[in-house]
């Protein structure tokens, strides 16, 4: 009690703003040790109850959490405000590019704050029409559309939705010319898009349901499945997988344009897949392209015999290689668009492929013929992000849209001829990009590694030092972090605010390499990366450790957890969404097994366990450490990483709390890792996670008079 009073007394004293009611009161959570053995070391798991969520207890401790949670959040004034201003500025009209199936065309659009986007289609130029509504699907907005496939020739069409946020799926099929649902319902699908074969059927992917809870138990055995419309989901085929012998955690099938091949990958982690191929014109087997998991391989497209595959196999910055599917081995590869020194990505329509570059994160796109020519360089309408350029084969005209940290995607129309394109849409939004700015800067990390981050803020601000900052990082998987505009990163950048993200090692910016230096035994140089870049930004007075906070979700929620737990000196405020945070145990959870090709295991070596133990944030919580301010968000239908992990994270700081910075944590209802989220709940969870932080920073009013 003493101790606590001290604590009292030194906040007022250092920071002004860190007044008495700031320290919170916790529901104590109980603690019930379980005692772990790894290669001859014990480890206690104190809060390993709360992983069950089928428990009424845990479902107590989830209220009392979110009860402590909300009456502090409630304390900062100005959480409205913000919430206001977030409406006020989403609440613009959003459409997507056209896309042709038969005889319509169709476009999604959003009026503004519409909880998902409504799917709508024209006809011979006349009147758009209400085609499928997602907001009808469920009263409070949390079932959503999660993917759409026609058949061949557009009469048909399987669309897949999502209830409450979870990756389980169903799967429902209609006529499109009456809207009419046609077949019982797809039920129990999970990491699965759905691929039509010409009209008569479809191929999907589910696992076994769980006899336990489907939401947190091991999902480890993938299967693809053919659906033959008009007959019961018991008598779907299965194609491949479900082998005792050689599980794989991820399969997929899709059929070429051609309606003449399915092509099956097949993969145990999530970098590394075997390719398949079986003709659909006859009796054939299904045949091996690559049959090992060495590489990430995956076919493009096929003219006749001559398939294009894109691939990663030797050349690390990938790509394009053809083969006849009448000798497929790797030693009759023909490089079609050879590597470069920067990462390929393709797509093609109009009869090219469009080969888009990431160059220090930035889109660069080359139009190319299919006997390899390159046609012509894209002139972008600036520097940033482009994405699309994909049509059918016959198709005369494309789409592509562009954007970047302050600029609003915009939909452009691009003659395939021609090359010439045209605006189709931009959006009208309450806000100014001429005021802000991005600056692209390279600093180096622990190990003298160059790393490139992306600065964006109001233009004329003051570097002193004084600027509320969002590092945001995530570093993993091999994906890549690219300017793309976000309605909440504009408010926070609107109150004076700086948005820095660096492209930290275990992303896919740079390539395999890159993916790699940042895995297993390799993850420190991650979390090294992004110390780097709070470091940069505080010796060169973009901020200082005052008002710097650090977000991050899913693999980057650990990216937040383990950097919070080894310098949390570094910053005032630290975000964790949906994080990964209990690294010894993270692959006894739904598909969490695959993510070993990133993480290892603890079960996998002494070497391993001792790794990862010596980063695993839940594990390196010190009882003498001042933590920051630490508001932990989370959803209880996330199955992708369960909540359990934050779960135990809050629980862990909060029993060793120093009582001078709040630890928080907030648990979101009905729904999941993030996908098919509301609109009216995305709102709600930014004036919190903002409000948070810049309460925290010392902000008793907002920074910035709002724009209103």
């Amino acid at each position: 009690m003493i101790l606590k009073k001290i604590h009292i007394i030194f906040s007022l004293i250092v920071f002004t703003s860190c007044n008495s009611d700031r320290l919170v009161n916790y529901h104590i959570t109980k603690k019930k040790p379980v005692v772990d053995s790894y290669f001859g070391n014990k480890i206690i798991d104190n809060y390993r109850w709360l992983e069950d969520d089928l428990s009424e207890e845990t479902e107590e401790w989830v209220d009392n959490q979110n009860l402590t949670t909300f009456n502090y959040l409630e304390k900062i004034s100005y959480r409205k405000e913000l919430k206001n201003r977030l409406e006020s500025l989403w609440n613009y009209e959003k459409v997507s590019a056209p896309f042709k199936h038969g005889h319509y065309t169709y476009f999604f659009k959003n009026s503004g704050l519409q909880n998902q986007r409504v799917l709508y289609r024209s006809k011979d130029g006349l009147e758009p029409e209400l085609f499928l509504d997602p907001n009808e699907f469920s009263e409070d907005g949390t079932t959503s559309l999660a993917g759409l496939s026609f058949s061949t020739d557009g009469s048909l069409l399987s669309y897949s939705i999502s209830e409450a946020g979870s990756d389980w799926r169903k799967i429902i099929t209609i006529k499109t010319e009456t809207k009419k649902i046609i077949e019982d319902t797809i039920v129990d699908v999970k990491f699965s898009g759905v691929s039509w074969k010409s009209n008569e059927g479809f191929f999907y992917s589910s696992y076994d349901k769980p006899k336990g809870s489907e939401l947190s138990d091991k999902t480890d055995q993938h299967k693809l499945y053919y659906h033959k419309l008009g007959t019961s989901q018991n008598e779907d085929k299965l194609i491949y997988g479900g082998s005792i012998e050689q599980k794989n955690r991820y399969v997929s099938g899709y059929v070429t344009d051609d309606d003449r091949f399915l092509v099956i990958e097949a993969a145990q982690r999530t970098s590394g897949n075997k390719l398949f191929i079986k003709d659909l014109t006859k009796q054939s087997e299904i045949r091996p392209i690559i049959d090992n998991y060495s590489s990430n391989t995956s076919l493009i497209d096929n003219t006749r015999n001559k398939l294009f595959l894109i691939t990663d196999y030797s050349t690390p910055n990938k790509k394009v290689v053809t083969v006849d599917y009448n000798d497929l081995s790797v030693l009759k590869w023909n490089d079609f668009i050879p590597e470069t020194d920067f990462v390929l990505n393709i797509s093609k329509g109009g009869g090219y492929f469009f080969a888009s570059y990431m160059i220090d994160a930035i889109s660069k796109v080359y139009q190319i013929d299919y006997r390899g020519k390159l046609i012509r360089e894209i002139k972008l309408p600036g520097i940033g992000t482009s994405s699309g350029f994909n049509a059918k084969k016959n198709d005369k005209e494309l789409y592509f849209s562009f954007t970047n940290y302050f600029t609003p995607a915009s939909i452009y129309k691009f003659n395939i001829r021609s090359g010439e394109y045209k605006n189709h849409w931009t959006p009208s939004i309450d806000f100014d990009s001429n005021s802000y700015i991005s600056k692209q800067v390279f600093y180096n990390s622990k190990d003298g590694t160059k790393i490139p981050m992306i600065i964006t803020h109001k233009k004329g601000i003051k570097l002193n030092g004084q600027n509320p900052t969002i590092l945001y990082g995530y570093g993993g998987f091999n994906i890549s972090i690219t300017p793309r505009f976000s309605v909440p990163n504009i408010v926070w950048m609107e109150q004076g605010g700086i948005y820095a993200v660096p492209n930290i090692r275990g992303g896919g910016e740079y390539g395999k390499k890159w993916h790699d230096a940042g895995i297993k035994t390799q993850k420190q140089n991650v979390f090294d990366d992004f110390i780097a870049a709070a470091e940069y930004l505080i010796e060169n007075n973009f901020t200082s450790s005052k008002f710097l906070a650090i977000r991050g979700g899913s693999n980057g929620g650990l990216l937040v957890g383990a950097t919070m737990t080894q310098r949390p000196d570094l910053m005032k405020v630290a975000l964790p969404a949906v994080g990964v945070l209990d690294m010894l145990r993270y692959h006894k959870f739904t598909s969490g097994a695959g993510w070993a090709y990133d993480y290892g295991t603890s079960e996998q070596s002494e070497e391993m366990f001792n790794y990862l133990k010596d980063y695993s944030p839940v594990h390196n919580i010190k009882g003498n450490a001042v933590y920051p301010a630490t508001l932990i968000t989370t959803s209880d239908h996330d199955d992708r990483v369960v909540p359990a992990h934050s779960f135990k994270f809050a629980a862990e700081l909060q029993s060793k709390d120093s009582g001078l910075n709040p630890i928080l944590i907030r648990i979101e209802k009905n729904a999941g890792h993030g996908f098919g989220t509301p609109i009216n709940k995305i709102i709600d969870q930014y004036a919190d996670i903002f409000g948070f932080a810049l309460y925290n920073m010392g902000y008793l009013a907002l920074p910035k008079k709002l724009r209103l």
